[in-house]
């Protein structure tokens, strides 16, 4: 029997929606594949275990030194970008760009930022992102800093967003407030700030033309300025985020993580901001908190996530499924391995941790991973 011109077509559309649903299938089952071999990791028990590496980076040249190491990102090459401050450096060093790109072994790539023609470069840099495309995302907590700048690998001005010295407060489309991480959606092109250190709030624009998108609160809410007193140890959940809102990453599934610092905790959200769940560190701290930095295990299930802790100067090892902590490590001091002012951290495609430390610290360490 032969098919007219109507069933055939028919036929193909049959055809397609039939590979697309065996496509679905396939993916959910590769999905459940890997959350469960994350969760035979856990339920070893094993948890992934680290060992200081020699003195990294290797000595900069020119007799550069760094400032306060604000933040520190990987790339896709397994390369690691930190931004410092160079005004905070140390007597007799010259000031290094603020902007630095070593290879894993510490090697120099390049450095290069500050003060340019077209955009408006922070008082006091704050955080550092390389997203999919290998872009560079720069933020600032220095007085006046309401602005994000994206510029290319090699340091070309790319966008801003927001404006210095302007801000507007937590339900401003356009303004920031003083914003101290971001974060790029590869899937959606979208990019995250955790706005911040003037603000209470996450906010999403488009990572190419700036445009606003959505923005929201603790627990999804619509976010409150108005003062919330002294952080309480007691309560069970603050109601809305306490400044800084520190961090932000976006996991493989889709989730998104804030280090809601003054609160000690790390909320997580779907991409519309639905709260789903949230963990707390060092509940009982007080004065600048504990929920500084988050960042993903490199396995693709990215079973664990870490946290730091410059408070009580410790990495924290938690399960990225249900935020249950199951380690720790470092103290307080100046010694290698030890941490002074313990800021941001990034974690490269071998699990090695790179970490920053600022104010009186200014250096960063690199710990290599031993497995679980």
């Amino acid at each position: 029997m032969q098919l007219g011109a109507t069933g055939m077509k028919r036929t193909r559309i049959l055809y397609l929606v039939a590979v697309v649903i065996s496509l679905v299938g396939a993916l959910g089952l590769w999905q459940t594949e890997i959350n469960e071999a994350a969760d035979a990791r856990v339920a070893s028990g094993k948890v992934p275990k680290f060992k200081l590496a020699p003195p990294w980076p290797k000595p900069l040249p020119n007799n550069w030194g760094f400032g306060q190491v604000a933040g520190i990102a990987m790339d896709s090459r397994d390369h690691i970008w930190v931004v410092h401050r160079p005004g905070t450096r140390r007597e007799g060093q010259a000031a290094a760009p603020p902007v630095i790109e070593f290879d894993a072994a510490g090697n120099l790539i390049q450095a290069w930022g500050g003060a340019g023609t077209g955009y408006e470069w922070p008082n006091s840099e704050h955080g550092i992102f390389v997203d999919h495309k290998d872009n560079v995302w720069v933020g600032g907590n220095g007085s006046g800093d309401h602005q994000v700048l994206k510029l290319s690998r090699d340091g070309t001005f790319l966008l801003q967003i927001g404006q210095a010295g302007k801000t507007g407060g937590s339900n401003d489309t356009k303004l920031l407030g003083l914003p101290a991480d971001v974060a790029v959606d590869p899937e959606r092109n979208e990019v995250y700030v955790a706005d911040g250190y003037g603000n209470r709030r996450v906010i999403v624009f488009d990572a190419d033309t700036g445009a606003y998108r959505r923005h929201w609160g603790a627990y999804g809410a619509k976010p409150d300025d108005s003062d919330q007193g002294d952080y309480d140890p007691n309560d069970p959940g603050p109601k809305q985020f306490r400044q800084p809102v520190h961090a932000v990453r976006i996991s493989n599934d889709g989730l998104v993580y804030i280090g809601d610092r003054g609160n000690n905790r790390i909320q997580v959200f779907q991409r519309d901001g639905t709260f789903v769940k949230e963990g707390f560190i060092a509940k009982k701290t007080l004065g600048m908190g504990a929920a500084w930095d988050v960042e993903f295990s490199p396995d693709r299930a990215q079973t664990y996530l870490f946290n730091t802790d410059g408070t009580n100067e410790q990495i924290s090892v938690l399960t990225r499924k249900d935020l249950k902590i199951l380690d720790s490590f470092g103290s307080v001091g100046a010694a290698p391995g030890q941490f002074s002012w313990l800021h941001s951290l990034a974690i490269d495609s071998k699990g090695s941790i790179y970490i920053s430390e600022v104010d009186t610290g200014r250096r960063t360490q690199k710990f290599v991973s031993q497995g679980d």
